[in-house]
């Protein structure tokens, strides 16, 4: 059997262009990082700003009169009364009250959202939905039409204000504008982001990215904007404590043990595993927690925490924060075990690494 071609974005050539260490992600050829390296790319993003291709992110539009409806059955959140260009961040569940995906809904009217899953997921999210539709709706994976590129950091506004108008761009967070003119392309102008920096998301016709991304790699070249891949990525998203499917959360996990409560509307009349996070009780068993390393070493995933000798857990995601200077861990621990200051071990590759519980996000920007 032949194997998979993996799949290119259209801003491939770029990144060889700026000199990127392609690698598999997902079944697709992305940068890892660049040449300056995760750390400076990081650091870029934190304090000045830096550029993601994720294209390679799925787009599904949820069109008709019945829309809304197979939204909120679909998904934990509650998206009734939403204005016209708001997003809103959801879990999606399936019916034992596991994560099926985690996403983000954009409203274009009542009748039209834009739902941007992740990418190892496009293809099991999209035949999720189309099996669980009901009614006047149409679902239509667009994700093939679709560039997206990620502008992050605190100077992210100001550069893309020099190849768009100011009003084009969203005032508030989690909201986005439609087809305005950015260095002359049709964009979606999004205020959303996986850092936990200020930023914004664009989306355009594929063909366009390139365009888009030089233009802006022009417009920042005199504040120190620089090409970021996705070892910056996972870096950045885990110092600012925001979750990664397949990590803190899959078909096992519950939003309310990954931590994602506040994003499980109980109050709503239904939604695919609500029963079962019902059954589960408040608060779950296990939940999700922070670790900073004390000893010495990295944590990495998959490895197993002790407190007193006995195992509570298991670690979902772990590194060095280039911002912080420091080695942090997610876990995945029984509930009683959570007390921020509390000592816990890791076992390292039968080494046991000694951390302490503390409050998440590790970084919060301002």
């Amino acid at each position: 059997m032949a194997e998979e071609k993996l799949k290119r974005t259209s801003l491939y050539d770029t990144h060889v262009k700026y000199g990127g260490k392609i690698v598999d992600f997902a079944g697709w050829e992305l940068p890892v990082q660049y040449k300056s390296g995760v750390i400076a790319e990081h650091m870029a993003v934190r304090t000045k700003a830096g550029m993601f291709d994720v294209s390679h992110m799925g787009e599904v539009l949820c069109k008709g009169p019945d829309a809304l409806k197979n939204l909120n059955m679909l998904l934990t959140n509650d998206y009734s009364g939403m204005h016209d260009g708001q997003a809103r961040y959801s879990p999606m569940c399936n019916e034992k009250g596991g994560v099926v995906d985690d996403l983000i809904a954009y409203k274009h009217d009542d009748q039209c959202y834009l739902l941007v899953v992740n990418a190892a997921n496009k293809d099991k999210d999209y035949n999720w939905m189309k099996a669980h539709q009901f009614g006047d709706v149409v679902f239509e994976d667009i994700s093939d039409q679709v560039g997206q590129i990620a502008l992050q950091g605190p100077l992210a506004k100001s550069i893309l204000k020099k190849v768009t108008a100011e009003e084009n761009i969203p005032a508030e967070y989690y909201a986005c504008t439609f087809d305005k003119d950015v260095a002359g392309v049709k964009c979606m102008i999004s205020t959303t982001g996986y850092t936990g920096e200020d930023g914004v998301e664009l989306y355009m016709p594929k063909e366009d990215a390139p365009k888009v991304y030089e233009a802006l790699m022009e417009a920042g070249k005199d504040d120190g904007l620089i090409p970021c891949g996705l070892g910056a990525r996972d870096t950045l998203r885990l110092e600012a404590g925001m979750p990664l499917y397949g990590h803190e959360m899959d078909d096992t996990v519950s939003p309310r043990e990954a931590g994602l409560g506040i994003f499980v509307k109980m109050d709503k009349e239904d939604f695919i595993g609500k029963d079962a996070i019902e059954a589960m009780g408040k608060p779950p068993k296990r939940r999700k927690i922070g670790l900073k390393v004390t000893g010495r070493g990295i944590i990495r995933e998959h490895q197993d925490v002790f407190q007193d000798g006995k195992k509570i857990g298991v670690t979902t995601s772990g590194t060095h924060c280039p911002y912080l200077d420091h080695a942090y861990a997610v876990a995945l621990v029984e509930t009683d075990n959570r007390e921020p200051g509390s000592k816990v071990e890791v076992d390292v590759r039968g080494r046991r690494v000694e951390a302490e519980i503390v409050k998440m996000p590790f970084y919060k920007r301002g």
